[in-house]
């Protein structure tokens, strides 16, 4: 039967018969409006095919940089971050490589992309680890649970909505998009169940759907039975006359699961003793759940619950430790950790600072290990022991809060101590001790990280500065990056200063890095301006500067701290120096006139 175009509403009609209905559901409160979008600019190639622009997408990242960025934030995990900074960066390295030379000789018939299974318990930092790699790197990243597509069937149509909100995430940007990373946690939950006879489809299904975009397929980006979907073809439609088919391609979209996989140590262990059953076995001890795992095979994936073909398609597997009680110290004291920096965001909305103490944090990280969940515990025993203080203080006076061992032994005397006025002088005493430990404990973390610090964010860190950085830390809700980004930004500007003073005056000035050091640690005060220094400069230094030219015919001159602080007596030293250099010469006099 062949259907006539006049059968076929046109745009505006469905436009109009939409914007009817909206009327008469939401009266005057809700209207349609047709938004034209304009698509990015594309790039046609030989074949007919778009391409996007070269700049769009660049990575040459190699594997220890990515590692060495990883250490500043997560702690321990060390194989993890190795397998997953190396075969990411691999990943990326070789699209980059194709994309530039155009050889698709990577792209071999059968080839395996370097999707990653994650295995490890909760709160060990998957997706943190994940999340901070995607940012580094710079591609669109979604995340999403398996246990949503587990409840809504194995049709697959899920599963596709992820590759779509890839396209969203990176602005309607699809040759973006197919650059990005496809992250989805608790894989383990759509394992077939072992106890079920016959086909769990349910969640065997789901495996099933993800298998192509794993691989390589091309998604419609248009959602069926969507009517906002159907709404932008329409649009489209509108706008162009043309019904092209939108539509991604997974080829390079990198796909990353993770899951806590509880059971699979029993599996793997019934393996490896049926392995060694005989004379001269190796009796192991099963106690250590990480050794077990690190031992794991695609059979024992297989046996858990997942298909063959769907274990072929993550072909690298990153086994995360289990956290320690030191462990979780450690990541409390890190100056990077969300966990604090969070807590004094918290009380920083409030005009409050906040200072921890060393043993304050030990007593959170045992009783986040109690816990048993990694280092999400964290979170919870940092908030059940402060959630007093966040409640009462911010009605009271107090603008400064030192959390010691008596604010979670005695959490209600201690908030009468704080609230007493005639306590406050202690506090405060108390508060300083704490201030100093944190800038301490910073110049020790930033004297043991410096060449790499110093080379990511090209600023020398001399003593003097990683003082700065550590005083602008503890001023401040940063972590170490940001307070490096922001010192390294006053530093630029008073290097400009420099250029600045030579065209207004035609002067060559050099300011010595304790001047500079001077200049950044005023500029830390939010009040203080660069162009405040730069008109002072002026002021300073020019007509004195130009008198000193003129003496001694000298056009550059280094100003150090001490200059900054006491420039007249600085000039006077400059010629003063100048005419202490040249020898003294004899007196010279007329000869006598002769007597004839």
């Amino acid at each position: 039967m062949e259907i006539s175009d006049e059968t076929i509403p046109r745009p505006e009609e469905i436009e109009k018969e939409i914007g009817e209905f909206l009327s008469k559901k939401f009266g005057g409160a809700v209207k349609m409006v047709s938004q034209e979008i304009i698509q990015p600019e594309t790039v046609a190639d030989a074949s007919g095919k778009t391409s996007m622009p070269d700049d769009l997408f660049h990575f040459d990242m190699k594997p220890e940089d990515l590692i060495a960025y990883l250490d500043q934030y997560i702690v321990r995990q060390d194989h993890a971050k190795e397998v997953l900074a190396t075969k990411i960066c691999t990943h990326f390295n070789r699209v980059q490589h194709t994309r530039n030379t155009g050889d698709d000789t990577g792209d071999l018939v059968g080839g395996i992309k370097n999707n990653v299974l994650m295995i490890g318990p909760t709160g060990v930092g998957k997706t943190y680890l994940i999340r901070l790699i995607a940012k580094k790197i710079g591609v669109p990243f979604v995340k999403g649970d398996a246990t949503k597509f587990s409840e809504t069937g194995y049709v697959g149509g899920d599963v596709e909505d992820l590759v779509r909100d890839l396209v969203r995430e990176a602005g309607d940007d699809i040759e973006l998009a197919q650059y990005g990373i496809v992250y989805i946690d608790e894989i383990d939950k759509i394992a077939g169940s072992k106890n079920m006879i016959g086909a769990d489809v349910s969640r065997t299904g789901v495996q099933r759907a993800l298998l192509k975009p794993m691989e390589e397929t091309e998604v419609d980006l248009k959602v069926p039975h969507d009517p906002i979907s159907m709404l932008q073809e329409i649009e489209r439609f509108r706008k162009t006359g043309s019904r092209d088919k939108r539509t991604i391609n997974t080829r390079y979209i990198l796909f990353i699961m993770s899951g806590a996989f509880s059971d699979l140590p029993e599996i793997i262990k019934r393996r490896i003793t049926r392995q060694n059953i005989g004379f001269g076995a190796d009796i192991q001890n099963h106690n250590e759940r990480q050794d077990t795992l690190s031992q794991v095979k695609s059979e024992d994936l297989v046996e858990f619950g997942f298909e063959s073909e769907f274990i072929g398609r993550l072909p690298v597997r990153a086994v995360f430790e289990r956290l320690t009680e030191d462990d979780l110290f450690e990541i409390l004291k890190n100056p990077n950790n969300p966990v604090i920096l969070g807590k004094k965001l918290d009380f920083a909305a409030y005009g409050i600072r906040i200072k921890f103490d060393d043993p304050v944090l030990k007593t959170l990280a045992k009783n986040a290990f109690n816990e048993n969940t990694g280092a999400r515990g964290l979170i919870s025993a940092v908030e059940r022991a402060l959630l007093l203080f966040e409640r009462h203080l911010p009605s009271a006076s107090v603008t400064k809060f030192p959390v010691t061992s008596p604010v979670i032994e005695s959490p209600e005397a201690a908030l009468a101590e704080l609230l007493n006025p005639d306590a406050k002088q202690v506090q405060e005493n108390e508060y300083d001790r704490l201030e100093r430990l944190e800038r301490d404990h910073i110049k020790t973390y930033l004297h043991l990280n410096r060449k790499r610090l110093s080379d990511k964010y090209s600023l020398t860190l001399t003593p003097s500065r990683m003082d700065i950085v550590a005083a602008f830390y503890s001023r401040n809700v940063m972590d170490v990056g940001r307070v490096l980004q922001k010192v390294k930004s006053f530093y630029d500007e008073v290097k400009k200063m420099e250029l600045s003073f030579y065209k207004k005056h035609d002067i060559n000035i050099v300011l010595e890095d304790d001047a500079i050091d001077f200049i950044i640690e005023q500029l830390a005060n939010p009040a203080v301006r660069i162009e405040d220094f730069e008109r002072r400069l002026s002021v300073d230094f020019e007509l004195g500067l130009k008198l000193v030219r003129e003496k001694i015919g000298k056009n550059r001159f280094f100003i150090t701290r001490k200059a900054l602080l006491g420039p007249e007596s600085f000039i006077s030293s400059l010629i003063t120096e100048k005419y202490r250099a040249v020898p003294a010469q004899p007196e010279f006099s007329l000869p006598e006139p002769s007597v004839k």
